[in-house]
């Protein structure tokens, strides 16, 4: 709903939408909102528009379902829905009425450009507090997207190509201080009440605004844009516009290695409309934005990056008849990196924590990295030292199990030892609450083999982070064969609050996110069996849209680890001893090239300078006279990925889609342009999915071959197209 009142000869439009939980541009409000300014502009009584919100958020944006509802449409008919949206938002710089956004909480995306369209932007200082925190920027490339409601063409006219673009292209949201200083808002109000009045006394004192781009026709009268643009800091063509262009577009490239159609859109949006009068521009980026927005790219993205994070982050996964519960009190055993980790991120969210360890000294290592993460807060800016030392408060540190009495969910992170982690199991649990639930963060032990130690293995569960633990955003919950569903409510709540993404999964060896990041690895380590030039295989990940290469991630993750696991899978029967990766990381440990800690591994790690490709690769997998193409390659490390995902899928090891496709994505880094590893298979057509798995399997390997599932898909499919 947008509500509309006028005082005093002020028009205050305020959004308040019913249906939907935050104020949203969608096909229920933009006419609203449309009629609201048009009501203001035609009564002679009404002086200034005042734009805000009776929410705590201004605008978060433009409705993506609307946008994937209508990417389906004719280019044609979605063109047309983007023009009206410009004209109403143009509408709001020619209205002859000085406009004013009161931006009194998060405004994103389309809700920013609504406060670009006004003649004057007025934010509110709502506090430091990161869940109350306004929030303003254009974030539209990070789901695939470009502005499309006059972004591309406002901002860099306001604030000049170079700081602009980067605000763009990076899809940065910045809080209101640093708006301030950036230049994307005008001025700061402390309180509501002054922010309203700030906006009242603007109006008064500017009765005819008019915008730097723009112009009064001198026949007509009216408002139009301006033929001749100049930038600050420089127009397109000048020396600081060609430095720009052809620097950020080389930058660009190198960055998305041309996988994301978003930024180089932005780039072309940017420097064809800054060459013209605002009005063309806006249907420069609108061709630009239909163009993007019915991209498979775009579409994959807002799917699994937007819609279905939303979904997983509310606990879409999470059993609903279970009462919520809330951890109030938190174990962790292990003071190392992982646990050290687990401590902090609980303690920012009101956790207290008892950080256990075998020594005091070793338990105080733990907390002394909170300590350090606080303190680069604190010269950031982002908290003060009252509020680093209630963090720091919450964490006690100990070598004795009694302090873990009462916990409401231990978490136990030390070594990946069953015979340790058995032994720590048992001498914790006694102490947890009724009602407690003990974790392991093992990453690749079955959670029921190891629940064996448990005295109640309906409420043992697995909970798996991410290392580092303060940015990595994924947690991987692990339900094991008598798991309940109890114990997983508690997992899912303790993970939400702590504001984590979780993905479910059941209880298999190395589970979902290790066991399918494990193939990028062993994919590497085939290709350089294969002669293939480890330049080409490190070079193919990356260009296909991987953080690092194969090789270097190996390496970052260590071969020891590779070859312990391996080896546990052989001793298992798991795997066959022949395993190639099983055999190079066995190679490789003897040769005492164990990764990245040791500064041996498939690189060199030289004390000055950057790490280099060990030469002496070429001695153990001498290179193939004929070598593939880098589109070859990254079929293989792409596909070998993709198709452990579908086994995982299909096996049950993942519960949904959504996680599936999340895990991969915020797990190990599978190219978010896809949509995931299991949409990978519809983002190529499941035809081209299963015909090149076929190629791969016959040239390569029985890794690759499809599942009988997906055959069954492709005749379902055919068969319903005949």
């Amino acid at each position: 709903m947008i509500h509309y009142t006028v005082d005093k000869g002020v028009a205050v439009i305020a959004w308040e939408m019913t249906s939907s939980p935050m104020n949203v541009l969608n096909d229920e409000s933009i006419p609203q909102f449309e009629a609201a300014l048009n009501r203001a502009y035609a009564d002679e009584a009404v002086t200034g528009v005042i734009i805000t919100s009776n929410k705590p958020e201004f605008v978060a944006g433009a409705d993506l379902k609307m946008i994937l509802r209508n990417s389906d449409k004719d280019p044609a008919e979605m063109l047309k829905i983007s023009t009206e949206l410009n004209r109403v938002f143009r509408g709001i710089e020619t209205s002859g009425k000085p406009t004013v956004a009161a931006i009194n909480g998060t405004a994103l995306g389309g809700g920013y450009e609504i406060c670009l369209a006004c003649h004057h932007r007025i934010a509110l200082n709502n506090g430091t507090s990161a869940r109350h925190k306004a929030l303003i920027g254009l974030v539209e490339v990070t789901i695939g997207l470009i502005p499309g409601a006059g972004g591309t063409q406002r901002l860099p006219r306001m604030l000049g190509l170079q700081a602009a673009l980067p605000l763009i292209l990076e899809g940065r949201k910045v809080g209101v201080s640093e708006a301030a200083q950036i230049g994307m808002v005008d001025a700061v109000a402390d309180s509501p009440e002054a922010m309203m009045e700030m906006a009242r006394a603007w109006i008064a004192s500017n009765p005819n605004p008019i915008k730097s781009w723009d112009q009064v026709d001198k026949k007509t009268g009216k408002i139009v844009g301006k033929d001749n643009v100049k930038v600050p800091g420089g127009n397109v063509q000048s020396p600081v516009g060609v430095q720009t262009f052809s620097a950020g577009t080389a930058m660009l490239m190198d960055k998305t290695k041309g996988n994301y159609p978003a930024p180089l859109a932005i780039m072309a949006c940017v420097y064809e409309g800054l060459q013209v009068n605002i009005d063309r521009a806006l249907l420069i980026e609108a061709r630009y934005f239909v163009k993007v927005a019915t991209s498979t790219v775009a579409r994959s993205m807002i799917q699994t990056m937007f819609l279905g994070l939303n979904e997983a982050n509310k606990g879409a996964s999470r059993p609903n008849d279970q009462p919520k519960t809330d951890v109030k009190k938190l174990g962790v055993l292990g003071a190392g990196i992982m646990g050290a980790g687990i401590a902090y991120v609980s303690a920012q969210s009101g956790i207290d924590v008892v950080l256990k360890d075998v020594s005091t000294d070793a338990a105080e290592l733990g907390k002394d990295y909170t300590r350090a993460l606080l303190q680069k807060a604190i010269e950031r800016g982002n908290t003060d030292a009252a509020a680093a030392d209630l963090v720091l408060n919450r964490i006690r540190t100990t070598t004795n199990a009694v302090d873990l009495q009462g916990c409401d969910l231990i978490i136990e992170a030390v070594f990946e030892n069953r015979t340790l982690k058995a032994q720590v199991t048992q001498e914790a649990e006694p102490m947890l609450a009724e009602t407690g639930v003990f974790a392991s963060n093992t990453s690749t032990l079955p959670i029921s083999g190891l629940a064996m130690a448990s005295a109640r293995p309906g409420n043992f569960i697995g909970i798996h982070f991410f290392s580092p633990v303060d940015k990595m955003m994924l947690v991987e919950i692990i339900v094991g064969k008598q798991t309940s569903d109890y114990a997983l409510a508690v997992a899912m709540d303790y993970v939400r609050k702590i504001r984590k993404t979780p993905v479910v999964v059941n209880d298999s060896r190395s589970f979902y996110t290790s066991r399918c990041f494990g193939t990028y690895s062993a994919e590497g380590m085939e290709l350089l069996r294969d002669g293939v030039n480890p330049i080409l295989i490190e070079n193919a990940g990356k260009d296909a849209g991987m953080p690092v290469g194969p090789l270097a991630v190996t390496d970052e993750v260590s071969l020891e680890l590779v070859y312990k696991i391996a080896s546990q899978g052989v001793q298992d029967g798991a795997i066959r001893d022949d395993d190639t990766s099983y055999q190079v990381a066995k190679q490789f440990v003897e040769a005492g090239r164990l990764g990245r800690k040791a500064k041996a591994g498939f690189y060199d790690y030289p004390e000055t300078g950057p790490k280099l490709l060990w030469s002496g690769l070429d001695e153990l997998f001498p290179r193939a006279v004929s070598q593939p193409t880098v589109e070859e390659v990254k079929r293989r490390l792409l596909y070998r990925q993709a198709i452990e995902a579908v086994r995982c899928f299909e096996e049950g090891v993942v519960r949904t889609k959504l996680d599936t496709d999340l895990g991969s994505i915020l797990g190990w880094g599978f190219p978010a342009y896809t949509g995931g590893a299991l949409s990978f298979v519809d983002f190529v057509g499941l035809d081209t999915f299963v015909s090149t798995c076929d190629r791969l399997a016959d040239q390569y390997g029985e890794r690759f071959r499809p599942t009988k599932s997906l055959r069954n898909r492709l005749v379902t499919a055919a068969l319903s197209t005949s």
